[in-house]
């Protein structure tokens, strides 16, 4: 009898553990409680894969801009105010976490998923999951010299650890994409970040699971655990308990809900985000791009065009505040000035939770409270970026392999109280 594994997500990060464990000849059961093809940070995303994003969240000087960002109702970012334990806990963590020592050698990590994970994504092209890959690298737009010199920082940094990058003069940014008018002081270029449809990408991943012998067990809430002896023998359903010998927790944002019964932590705070997409824009690019000052992205995807941004860390649930889908709308004509507000009259704003771990970085790995309790969550904005090099480190500790990345800053009990 195969070794069985219950891996509970149905995301990108659920998906391609499943799909590395199976092609580690698991049997493989993926529970969740929203159905096949439902909403999830993983569908209405950017969909970029971005080795240029090599530095974690919690970044000194991180606290003061957001704070300042934080007066404006139409900023980038924002905390919702609330009297809550788990916000103040989260971000005294986060506050811990800008300190040189640990962004460096979170920088390290996220360059080598990175890295892997682009090379993967060709990879799974190859052996027929379509995700529309395009490899016409990334384009950090910026409106004002001081961002473009402090992307230029950046990019000699990239340089230095092996991610090429070039800053681009207004006109080299044009001819880049001429597809586009573009109002910017210069860019920075990143030739190996890519683009690809999230959508497609899920129910591409989702069919060659089933291919493979992958099951599905939706529309089913885990509600609990079953233990002893430090393992996990079963999770509770409404429906009943499902066993395995394995177990993969991938449930984002809830995951560290998920195991408070269980007495372990993995502190989590949903940042929300929104996208818009444009079916038929004034003006298609090639290159996807990143408007630096608003924090926007841009992503042609097929004939459309998607814009996202925001990071909204708050409440978890999926309302819409008007002001932040106003912010990204009033932002775009700065950056790509034949696009007009009129232009998004009528699209409805998706919405998504992406779970935020207090030191930007995910938790990957066992915990040392079960043996058989696996814990891949917390990719913040760099779900689509970071999930195949998440799915094979995943079958590679169920298999107990030394992992292709050193896992030791991203311990799901590094947090541990």
């Amino acid at each position: 009898m195969k070794n069985r594994v219950l891996v509970i997500g149905n995301g990108i990060i659920g998906l391609s553990s499943a799909l590395a464990a199976l092609q580690r000849g698991r049997d493989v059961t993926i529970l969740d409680r929203i159905a096949q093809g439902g909403d999830n940070c993983s569908q209405g995303n950017a969909g970029m894969v971005v080795p240029s994003h090599f530095i974690p969240l919690a970044v000194p000087g991180i606290i003061s801009q957001g704070l300042r960002w934080m007066r404006d109702p139409e900023s980038p970012f924002y905390v919702k105010p609330r009297l809550s334990l788990d916000l103040m806990r989260w971000g005294l963590r986060f506050y811990m976490s800008t300190n040189a020592d640990q962004v460096a050698a979170g920088t390290q990590v996220l360059r080598d998923m990175n890295l892997q994970s682009r090379e993967m994504y060709s990879q799974w092209q190859d052996n027929g999951i379509d995700c529309s890959l395009v490899k016409r690298g990334l384009l950090m737009l910026c409106n004002t010299q001081h961002a473009l010199d402090e992307e230029a920082t950046i990019a000699n940094q990239a340089r230095s650890l092996g991610i090429p990058a070039s800053v681009l003069s207004v006109e080299e940014t044009n001819s880049l994409d001429p597809n586009v008018t573009m109002a910017t002081v210069g860019s920075v270029y990143y030739p190996k970040d890519c683009h690809l449809d999230p959508s497609q990408l899920m129910q591409s991943l989702r069919n060659k699971i089933t291919s493979l012998g992958g099951k599905f067990l939706l529309r089913e809430h885990a509600q609990g655990w079953k233990t002893s002896k430090g393992r996990v023998h079963a999770v509770e359903t409404v429906s009943g308990d499902v066993e395995a010998d394995e177990f993969v927790l991938c449930g984002g944002v809830w995951s560290d809900g998920m195991v408070r019964s269980l007495k372990l932590r993995i502190p989590m705070q949903p940042g929300k985000g929104y996208s818009l997409t444009v079916p038929d824009p004034v003006e298609l690019p090639s290159v996807c791009s990143i408007f630096v000052e608003a924090k926007v992205a841009v992503t042609p995807i097929g004939n459309s065009l998607r814009f996202g941004g925001t990071m909204e860390l708050g409440e978890l649930n999926q309302s819409i505040d008007p002001r932040r889908v106003q912010g990204i709308v009033k932002s775009i004509p700065k950056y790509m000035p034949n696009f007009k507000p009129q232009h998004f009259e009528g699209i409805q704003p998706w919405v998504g939770l992406r779970p935020v771990s207090p030191d930007g970085l995910p938790y990957i790995g066992r915990t040392n409270a079960y043996s058989n309790l696996t814990i891949a969550t917390g990719h913040a904005m760099m779900g689509i970026s970071l999930g195949p090099i998440t799915g094979k480190l995943v079958g590679e500790v169920l298999d107990g392999e030394a992992p292709s990345v050193d896992l030791s800053h991203l311990s799901p009990d590094r947090f541990a109280e």
